[in-house]
């Protein structure tokens, strides 16, 4: 029979055990392993059936048990100490505490999803893990962040498949009082409550829930509340669900919501408030409305309002494509906002003005929660060198006439948790060759000067290392194997094969991410007989583990996870290559450090960063990937290999996979595969050992969390905290005055004669290396006085059709006062210090103290062609 209500018994501790719970409700549990061994010693069988998580286990041990260990005195020691190590590593000065800098004094870190841990289901993929591994490492690193998300009841899917390989997907329901989460709660100890107007006189209500990550609290909302009606308490019903109007409700919950739920976590507990507001991908954006709305309140006019929000806002774009950004319909968005809505005080066009696409190119009825991200964020960024060059291309259109590079969006690549995706044995031999807090340092903080100790760990202990962790996986992947042939309809008695599957001495290569299109699950089925050949070589065979989920809605991505599931259920390869449903953290955490190589062949450049290869090479895995993303910045031949790309103007897709496909198949035959079985002198294959060794020391210090965030806390956090400081109601003020004189007088604006040391009586002119010519150039500035502008001159190495590459800037200055017509001169010298090529250009630019990038406005005057003509030397 089927309960009519469900409720959660919690367990009652004998007062010995009581800091249990508080180890349990700390989520520092899952990346750190003495905590996770102490509850794995209160009942192995209970900790495995809970899938580690000890909520669960607390809630499953017999009080007998419990009254055992009250008397158990070693464990109560060891209880102590870890207890202990908990309260010294919240309350202990870290990192951030040794800076000298005037860094913020709280950051506000606002995302969609986060993966922390399998026992909280909160993420669907790299986006989530991202954010839960930037909150681990400000925990570690001691950075005062505040993490703010949504709570869904059903989280992500569940991936199971049918017999015939399709895709099937399941949303158990999550039950926050099961989960390591808190209520937050007012004094009185009613739980705190964040409301948000709807159209027609409605509210959408949301409890806030406290998920502890270490040091940093995560603010989870959550819709599921009984003063809702059906269609509000859905709102938080699962992620990345539903059509445009609840993806829009989800994100106004997030942003507006998620600015008042921290504002009322700050006031019951003393936090201090946020100086910078992280927004990582543009469906938080909204924060910066709810911002504005609060100075409006107390007495900002919008624009002044809008440059102090500005100021101390950052925004990371996580998306190398337009259709992977959120667009809403105009006329939804303008529905939910204004008098009989959200934000009531603010006016609805300048709302909608924030995100509409009003650029060439753009779609003016759509309202691009990106653009938004970029308008209301001073500071901006990509999430690796690529991706950078990516994003400044695609949001060019924000800031017309200035080049790419020059757009005012830079990069942080990002690093993954290394105590969270390091396998145990990993960090023991480390531990065994520098001491366990060494080790715990060089994954936490980084530096080369503790990895470089990698070089001196035995050949043999690495080999042995690698083995033990195939080993692991082989033994995993069975397990996991029968159980979804289980839910596929087999009987026991079809089974037996399974237990011949992957084999603990075969070079082992791994497969497992989200599966749009773009990453190209089955690429290594273009030749299926060179695969089968690699595959069941007799003296160097492959083996292949592959996991993968496509999004509930995308049935070509379903069908590609049917076509290669089908493939691995063939009889020849089914010990060769399998599919393993349902990826997630728990099955990452065994596959990673089990694999040889980390294959990722994505389209280039659409991979933003793709951190799972940074996962795996923590491990000592070896990548072998498309020059995209991370890889493209980090590569070398000492550690990996590089997929040629066929990327051309002139390829089809159908040749480029296949071109792509025959490169990835002969690296493996003649690269990789000789190099995994060639043994030396001393019986083991020590130039992959080498490789291995490589890996750990060069690419360790860069891939970690750590280094990500300090990067964030020293370019762009603390930066936005001290622009925030200067822009007090008075100096937003004055910048939003001269923002507006600035657009209304720009027009006037030009340049209008310019001349050179050299002379121009040809378009070309010939110059020695060395020489310095003297520009002397006249401009009209309309009503602006030269105190709000910087006249530059650009020079660099010209193309073939004189654009200007490689640009470097210099100031030039004012000379004497305005002639008759009000035109001012500037001169400046120009040092020719590059043979071959060479042009100049003259520019006007905004100038103002409390301007983040002079291309912040978007405004730029050059010469027009005639004056370009007249003046512009080019030196071949």
């Amino acid at each position: 029979m089927k309960a009519i209500r469900r409720f959660t018994v919690r367990p009652v501790l004998p007062e010995p055990l009581r800091p249990l719970s508080d180890l349990a409700r700390n989520l520092r549990w899952s990346w750190h392993a003495e905590t996770r061994d102490l509850f794995q010693s209160v009942d192995p069988e209970r900790w495995a059936a809970s899938g580690n998580d000890p909520v669960r286990l607390l809630g499953s041990v017999s009080p007998a048990r419990l009254a055992e260990l009250a008397e158990d005195r070693r464990f109560l020691r060891r209880l102590t100490a870890v207890a202990g190590d908990l309260g010294d590593y919240v309350t202990g000065e870290r990192w951030y505490q040794e800076q000298s800098a005037e860094l913020p004094a709280a950051v506000a870190y606002f995302s969609p999803e986060f993966g922390i841990t399998a026992a909280l289901p909160q993420y669907s993929g790299g986006l989530g893990i991202l954010a839960g591994d930037h909150l681990k490492a400000a925990s570690d690193l001691g950075v005062p962040l505040i993490g703010v998300g949504l709570l869904y009841r059903h989280g992500y899917f569940r991936q199971t498949l049918s017999r015939d390989g399709w895709q099937q997907e399941h949303y158990p329901v999550l039950d926050p009082n099961e989960l390591p989460l808190a209520l937050l709660k007012e004094p009185d100890g009613t739980p705190t409550q964040i409301s948000l107007a709807l159209p027609g006189g409605r509210q959408l209500h949301a409890r806030v829930w406290l998920a502890q990550v270490g040091r940093v609290p995560l603010l989870m909302l959550d819709s599921d509340v009984e003063e809702n009606d059906l269609g509000e308490r859905g709102v938080t019903d699962r992620l990345y669900g539903g059509g445009s109007e609840h993806r829009l409700l989800q994100e106004m919950l997030l942003g507006i919501g998620g600015v008042r739920a921290v504002r009322t976590y700050c006031r019951l507990t003393g936090h201090p408030a946020p100086e910078v507001f992280h927004t990582n991908e543009g469906h938080a954006g909204f924060l910066g409305l709810e911002r504005i709305a609060e100075l409006a309140d107390g007495g900002l006019d919008f624009d002044s309002a809008l440059e102090a929000v500005r100021a101390g806002t950052v925004f990371t774009t996580h998306t190398p494509v337009p259709a992977g950004i959120d667009r809403f319909d105009r006329e939804l968005v303008a529905h939910h906002f204004g008098p009989d809505a959200e934000l009531p005080g603010i006016d609805v066009e300048r709302i909608l003005q924030l995100g509409m696409e009003t650029y060439a190119g753009g779609e003016p009825n759509l309202f691009n929660m990106a653009v938004m991200g970029l308008r209301l964020g001073q500071r901006a960024n990509g999430v690796s060198l690529l991706h950078g060059n990516v994003s400044r291309e695609m949001f060019s259109g924000l800031w017309p006439g200035f080049d790419p590079d020059e757009v005012p969006i830079t990069s942080v690549t990002n690093g993954v948790h290394a105590p969270t995706w390091v396998a145990p044995e990993v960090f023991r031999l480390g531990a065994r060759q520098i001491g366990a807090q060494r080790t715990e340092d060089a994954l936490t903080v980084g530096g080369s000067d503790r990895w470089d100790a990698v070089g001196e760990i035995a050949d043999q202990d690495i080999w042995e290392l690698r083995r033990v962790l195939r080993e692991q996986l082989v033994m995993e992947v069975r397990e996991r194997l029968r159980a979804s042939w289980r839910q596929r309809g087999a009987g026991t008695a079809e089974l037996g094969w399974i237990d011949g599957v992957l084999d603990p001495d075969v070079l082992t290569i791994g497969f497992a991410r989200r599966v749009p299109s773009y990453k190209r699950l089955t690429l290594m089925l273009r030749d299926r007989d060179r695969l089968m050949d690699l595959l069941l070589h007799p003296e160097r065979p492959i083996q292949i583990v592959v996991a993968g989920k496509a999004h509930p809605a995308d049935d070509g991505g379903k069908r590609l996870v049917q076509e290669l599931v089908r493939f691995a259920d063939d009889p020849r390869v089914r010990h060769r290559l399998v599919f393993l449903p349902d990826y997630g953290m728990a099955m990452a955490q065994k596959l990673y450090p089990g694999c040889d190589i980390w294959l990722n062949n994505p389209l280039r450049p659409l991979e933003a960063c793709g951190t799972s290869g940074m996962k795996a090479a923590l491990n000592g895995c070896l990548n072998l990937s498309v020059l995209d993303g991370w890889w493209d910045e980090w590569f070398q031949p000492d550690f990996g290999w590089a997929i040629p790309t066929a990327d051309g103007t002139g390829t089809d897709p159908d040749r480029r996979d296949d071109i792509e496909a025959a490169a990835l198949y002969d690296l493996l035959e003649q690269r990789v595969t000789p190099r995994f079985y060639e043994h030396g002198p001393s019986g083991l294959p020590d130039r992959w050992i080498e490789m291995v060794r490589q890996t750990l020391t060069l690419l360790g210090p860069k891939v970690l969390a750590g280094r990500m965030v300090r990067e964030y806390v020293e370019r762009l956090y603390t930066p936005a905290a001290h622009a925030h400081r200067a822009m007090t109601a008075d100096a937003a003020r004055e910048l939003a005055g001269w923002k507006a004189r600035v657009r209304s007088a720009w027009h006037d604006v030009s340049v209008d004669h310019v001349e050179t040391s050299v002379p121009t009586v040809t378009a070309t002119a010939t110059a020695e290396l060395g020489t310095t010519l003297t520009l002397r150039v006249r401009v009209a500035l309309g009503g602006l006085a030269p105190d709000d502008v910087e006249v530059q001159v650009v020079s660099g190495r010209v193309d073939a059709e004189d654009r200007i590459a490689d640009a470097s800037t210099a100031p030039l200055k004012p000379v004497g006062s305005p002639d008759g017509d009000g035109r001012w001169v500037y001169e400046g010298p120009l040092s020719l210090e590059r043979t071959g090529p060479y042009g100049y250009t003259v520019r006007i630019l905004p100038a103002h103290r409390l301007l983040a990038s002079s291309a912040e406005l978007g405004l730029v005057a050059v010469p027009s062609e005639d004056v370009g003509e007249g003046a512009g030397v080019l030196l071949r």
